[in-house]
């Protein structure tokens, strides 16, 4: 079955509204080996929602707009889908008295517009909407489905679980398409993939795709079968051989994030940590501390922008930074000890940088940032060159330290 996905509204084609409807409805398509094969966005135009919905019936099976359903003028999704299935609006009682009920609960007048909403083409199977007035339609016009639903996240994603995948699952699931996502760091994208070419040139089902984003590597493994269970015996055998290949990158999978496997590191461990960051600017124990329950291990942050903080705060040597200059391995290494033993952490983690997009020199670059991890008698530093806005750079020395930290950890395990 082939699907297509019509994401509707001026606002989106304005950039003023990010889509993650169409993110959603295809995760939730592929759950049921519902291949999305075109995505169109339209703004709220009568003549070319009609050309894109009409284009997306002639080649798509199952059509699921997004948006347009609301009481106003601009709210022209019924009317373009009554138009192309040639089917007139016709006035639902259900609907509209599930608007009337709903007004009545959040004790709101309705306006006359809202009756509007419960038009619907002839033949449609209603969509209930317990999170708001617009009720969703499934138009089934003999070999094509059209699935209609509201724009607002919270409302579609509720219909999508509640009847949508109930509805597709029994009419027309195919087996189901489920995907494990690996992550890695420390490794570039070209690497990577050269180290696991064999397995991307055997591959059929499951497949591997690879994605970069900014500090690590996503591997997709992707298989389709009858069931989730068959599924997940098809990828377990290719994600182990992935895993051992990539053994020293590999962090987590799925939802994992390297500051969550570091602090779960931690917790078993029944360790503490402390963070000295200079351009970073707090960016690793905000991290840190956006995981729940990462008071048992992380015990302070230093932000130490300027050299007479980390003289002061983390007893840098000035001598050293006169010597080497505040942007050094020297310094780096005296900020993770310092901050360990002024803490009284079993760990520590120190970066200091030029995020730029001045300060650089032609020695010293934009992006050249020392990160050190120091323990009880161990202390590692390794130089990084990073490009990029500054943004990006911060987020990619905190990416950078909490990997260091991670196989430091791994290794005194």
């Amino acid at each position: 079955m082939k699907a297509e996905l019509v994401i509707i509204g001026t606002e989106l084609l304005l950039g003023q509204t990010i889509d993650t409807n169409a993110t959603f409805l295809a995760q939730e398509l592929a759950k049921l080996g519902i291949g999305v094969y075109y995505k169109s966005t339209v703004g709220d135009n009568w003549l070319r929602m009609i050309e894109v919905l009409a284009n997306a019936l002639s080649r798509s099976d199952l059509v699921i707009t997004s948006g347009g359903l609301g009481p106003t003028m601009d709210d022209l999704t019924r009317e373009a889908i009554a138009a192309v299935a040639n089917r007139p609006l016709k006035l639902d009682s259900q609907a509209l008295a599930a608007i009337e009920d709903y007004f009545r609960q959040t004790n709101r007048t309705m306006s006359e517009n809202n009756r509007k909403q419960a038009f619907v083409p002839e033949g449609s199977v209603i969509i209930p909407n317990r999170w708001g007035t617009a009720p969703g339609i499934i138009l089934n016009l003999g070999q094509k489905t059209i699935i209609a639903l509201p724009g607002v996240p919270r409302e579609l994603k509720g219909m999508v679980k509640e009847t949508v995948i109930p509805y597709l699952a029994e009419n027309a699931a195919e087996g189901v398409l489920i995907s494990r996502t690996l992550k890695f760091a420390g490794i570039g994208e070209s690497q990577l993939v050269e180290i696991i070419h064999e397995e991307l040139k055997l591959q059929s089902n499951p497949t591997i795709a690879p994605y970069a984003s900014m500090g690590e590597i996503k591997l997709r493994i992707t298989a389709k079968a009858d069931s989730e269970g068959a599924a997940q015996e098809l990828i377990k055998p290719v994600e182990q051989r992935l895993i051992e290949l990539l053994s020293p990158y590999y962090f987590g999978a799925d939802e994992d994030t390297l500051e969550a496997v570091v602090g779960a590191m931690l917790l078993k461990r029944s360790e503490t940590l402390a963070a000295a960051e200079s351009c970073s600017g707090g960016l690793i124990a905000n991290r840190i501390t956006n995981v729940p329950g990462s008071s048992e291990y992380f015990e302070r942050g230093y932000v130490t922008y300027s050299n007479e903080a980390k003289i002061e705060l983390l007893g840098v040597d000035p001598e050293l930074i006169k010597k080497y200059g505040a942007v050094s391995r020297e310094v780096a290494v005296q900020m993770a000890e310092g901050a360990r033993k002024r803490a009284g952490t079993d760990w520590a983690v120190a970066v200091t940088g030029i995020a730029g997009p001045g300060g650089g020199t032609e020695t010293k670059p934009v992006g050249l940032v020392h990160i050190a991890v120091s323990s009880k008698g161990h202390t590692i530093a390794e130089e990084f060159r990073f490009k990029g806005t500054r943004e990006e750079i911060k987020h990619r020395v905190s990416q950078a330290a909490l990997n260091l930290l991670r196989r430091e950890l791994d290794q005194n395990s």
